[in-house]
């Protein structure tokens, strides 16, 4: 019997849910950086750089999520769905649910930045240079990933008219903002550069600086995960105050001062349920089931994901409809593509 509710509490709170979570975020990473590989030999074709041509990798419209946020609107308002960077806008989409049902599940599990901030926090923190910003700067520098989402969903959201979003859709910039974006990475200009440099060295010294702080995609998904089912439960009777679950929490959340966590800080990691050494003071809770196997919100979470991209697949809505020929025709000419 003793044997059996051992195993049914390693299953409620798995140990090596922080390994797991580093796997599945480096899965994805090296995926992304795959992808990148790819398209920047697809770029040289597309620039005649060389005559190997190599397809154009979808995925790596993930990284154009104001093209994304157009697109997004675009379906809501004239039902059509962006084709020119539908994989892009599946992302998007599929960020958006999870985030709505899962928690920031899609920033703790899936992203990449995400996983370099995590990266460079376990550098900083064996080199013991992590500093942790005392509240009256910490709420702050909060704020300003929120302010980053409303200017974003103001220009977007609320100003842009479906004839403007047309105009932007169809535009020769948004035919080749993938390479736009490739290149703000190969040449970026002094400024860019320095902020680039910038938020690396930081993010060694203060953990999640840019997940934290000046994420406006995260600042979404938090206000949505404020909705959502799941929350990690604390029971303050059993509690005895030890902080592991604080001092893990890449979020950085004060876990210890609250019985039920909603924040839209919370990443979904479920590291700070796995850490607690008290059986049945945190739990990962549902309405009307407080305790459940904590691998239940990361399978969920990848489950989601490619639930999207199958569906999209089948659909036909994650190749774009730009022939590679139009493409390296804007290509070309990318360096006389204003900004629309």
């Amino acid at each position: 019997m003793e044997q059996s509710r051992t195993s049914y509490a390693d299953l409620m709170r798995p140990k090596w849910i922080k390994p797991l979570r580093t796997l599945v975020q480096a899965g994805f990473t090296l995926f992304s950086l795959y992808a990148g590989y790819r398209f920047y030999h697809f770029y040289l074709w597309g620039t005649g750089q060389t005559s190997t041509y190599v397809p154009r990798p979808p995925s790596v419209e993930a990284y154009l999520p104001i093209s994304a946020l157009v697109g997004l609107k675009r379906l809501i308002v004239s039902g059509r769905y962006d084709m020119i960077h539908p994989a892009g806008l599946t992302i998007f989409l599929a960020a958006l649910c999870i985030g709505l049902l899962l928690r920031k599940g899609f920033c703790g599990w899936i992203c990449p930045v995400g996983f370099t901030s995590n990266l460079a926090e376990k550098t900083g923190r064996k080199l013991k240079i992590l500093w942790q910003p005392p509240a009256w700067l910490d709420l702050p520098l909060l704020s300003l990933k929120y302010l980053l989402l409303f200017f974003f969903l103001y220009l977007i959201a609320w100003k842009m008219t479906l004839k403007q979003i047309e105009s932007f859709h169809t535009s020769p910039y948004n035919l080749a903002v993938d390479a736009k974006m490739l290149l703000f990475f190969l040449s970026p200009s002094g400024l860019s550069a320095g902020i680039m440099l910038f938020l690396v060295v930081i993010s060694f010294f203060i953990r999640n600086f840019w997940c934290r702080y000046l994420c406006p995609y995260g600042a979404l998904l938090g206000l949505l995960a404020l909705a959502g089912p799941f929350q990690i439960k604390r029971d303050s009777n059993t509690c005895i105050d030890c902080k592991k679950c604080e001092k893990t929490c890449p979020a950085s959340i004060r876990i210890t001062t609250k019985n039920t966590v909603r924040t839209g800080e919370c990443i979904g990691c479920t590291e700070c349920v796995s850490v607690c050494p008290v059986e049945d003071c945190m739990a990962l809770a549902l309405p009307g089931r407080r305790k459940n196997s904590i691998l239940l919100l990361p399978a969920g979470v990848v489950g989601l994901y490619l639930l999207f991209y199958g569906v999209s697949l089948v659909t036909g809505h994650w190749y774009t409809e730009v022939p590679p020929e139009i493409m390296k025709k804007f290509y070309g000419i990318i360096a006389e593509l204003p900004h629309p």
